[in-house]
């Protein structure tokens, strides 16, 4: 049967990858929201929508019609932790009530996009592999609160919902700052002009601690998965690539990329030494004939700073989707290199 998803969060990471996954199956339609347009082609019905303003949201979905499945990958940052759970979660309840309101009879999943931070892996050491069943930390953190709201709204409901808790998410979002991958293209390039080895930006632990990466297209294959499996309804998923890796194994194919001598660890601060970089990024930009993408565009210096900086191993256990007949697996150095040169295709680094 025909079923048509709504996707919130489309321009990001992991909601381009759903709805590029989505595009090439005919039997979705497909329904993408986000706060600013697509910057790419696409054959959904695209609304430009802030969900943090609900007469905004009221207005704009108020003809949300046959909605099957909801994907969940919209996130706004706040100043703080505790500001930034009571607006993500508004939001989401929000997107929810309204598709309840609309489409009351053709509901059928709301699937929600979390991650590792669930188990406090933002606040430092946690216990590892970290499993489904493990508590959270010590609240607040947005996830506890979604969570806790869809379960609580499914009660005596014909829907049925699913979350996934990916980690170290990999993937092509021109213009979403929230990657990794596009922070260390940057930092790489810019490294490259000056004529500098490849040193590596974070803390000596970080280099050697085990790591583990999720590819946003991998994801998605696995969200539609979970979304659509019956013996997934109601459950939560660790979910990555399925290998585990160390930045220090990774770095010397990175380097090879770019055609640099791998260095050693040189920690810096990303928010300190891309602060005054502009000028320079766009003279890279003019002598390679790059996209017109600012710094501000690509990097968010306070997400490079924590991602290649957390000295400790970061492992999620897949035992429990693997019992559910998820049976994929991506090499994730391999994805890397990959995904380096899709950037490079796409004119965003040299």
């Amino acid at each position: 049967m025909k079923k048509t998803a709504l996707i919130a969060g489309t321009t990001g990471v992991v909601g381009r990858a759903l709805l590029e996954h989505l595009e090439t199956d005919t039997d979705w339609d497909i329904v993408a929201l986000s706060r600013r347009p697509p910057d790419f082609p696409t054959r959904a019905r695209f609304i430009s929508v802030d969900l943090a303003n609900r007469s905004d949201a009221a207005a704009k979905l108020a003809d949300l019609r046959n909605i099957s499945h909801v994907f969940y990958a919209a996130y706004t940052p706040a100043n703080s932790l505790a500001e930034e759970a009571v607006l993500n979660a508004a939001m989401f309840e929000t997107l929810l009530g309204e598709v309840e309101k609309q489409s009351p009879a053709s509901l059928a999943h709301v699937h929600l996009v979390h991650g590792s931070k669930w188990y406090g892996n933002h606040l430092g050491p946690y216990k590892t592999p970290a499993r489904e069943d493990d508590p959270g930390h010590m609240p607040p953190n947005f996830y506890f609160d979604q969570q806790a709201h869809v379960i609580e709204r499914q009660q005596g409901r014909s829907w049925t919902w699913s979350i996934s808790r990916p980690h170290g998410i990999c993937g092509l979002a021109i213009g979403s700052s929230l990657s990794q991958l596009t922070a260390l293209a940057v930092y790489a390039s810019i490294a490259k002009h000056l004529g500098h080895p490849l040193r590596f930006p974070g803390k000596p632990g970080a280099f050697t601690a085990v790591y583990q990466m999720t590819e946003a297209a991998y994801l998605a294959k696995g969200i539609v998965w979970m979304a659509t499996a019956p013996q997934c309804a109601n459950q939560v998923y660790n979910f990555t690539n399925g290998d585990f890796l160390r930045w220090e194994n990774l770095w010397p194919k990175i380097a090879r990329f770019f055609d640099m001598e791998p260095g050693r660890v040189q920690s810096i601060s990303f928010k300190t030494f891309m602060s005054d970089k502009e000028s320079l990024w766009s003279t890279i930009r003019q002598k390679h004939g790059l996209a017109s993408l600012s710094l501000d565009q690509l990097v968010n210096a306070r997400f490079a700073d924590y991602v290649f900086n957390c000295e400790y191993d970061q492992m999620s256990d897949l035992t429990k989707i693997r019992n559910a007949g998820w049976v994929g697996a991506n090499d994730s150095e391999a994805m890397y290199i990959r995904l380096l040169q899709g950037l490079r295709e796409k004119l965003v680094i040299p």
